[in-house]
């Protein structure tokens, strides 16, 4: 039982799991919004948001751990600056607009559905960049909370 508490007060756990809980619903949101989803069968829409989900939650590790590393402590996340948390934030946006661009323009792996509002300088999906602007926040509050 010792490791196992050991294991749920780790910062990086928490992190881990609260992002793919937050992520998870976001992507079956989003369904409507790439070209093909809604009408995929349902286990391979299923799949897919699935492995999106496990990508935004090693994104918001990598975030984590970036933030931490400038930080000095993985235990930032207990009482965080307002700077650590737009770094967390903008580190998340960063990566996605990274892979949003690859993704979208490079590897042609989605398409953006009609109903996908578009960035107009970069042409990428606003729902992806809303993600990492609005779940990061909320991460930390349930991590904090949860570590308290």
């Amino acid at each position: 039982m010792r490791i196992l508490h050991r294991i749920v007060e780790c910062p990086e756990v928490n992190v881990g799991v609260f992002a793919f809980l937050l992520n998870y619903p976001w992507e079956f949101w989003q369904v409507p919004l790439f070209v093909g989803m809604a009408s995929a069968p349902h286990w391979e829409a299923v799949k897919f948001c699935t492995r999106a989900t496990l990508g935004d939650a090693a994104i918001m590790l990598v975030a984590f751990w970036f933030v931490a590393l400038l930080a000095g402590s993985r235990r930032w996340i207990l009482s965080p600056s307002g700077r650590q948390i737009l770094v967390f934030i903008a580190v998340g946006v960063a990566i996605t607009v990274l892979f949003e661009l690859l993704a979208t323009h490079v590897l042609d792996r989605w398409q953006y559905a009609g109903a996908m509002p578009v960035t107009p300088v970069l042409g990428i999906g606003l729902s992806p960049l809303a993600q990492w602007i609005v779940l990061p926040p909320l991460v930390v509050w349930f991590v904090r909370r949860h570590l308290r």
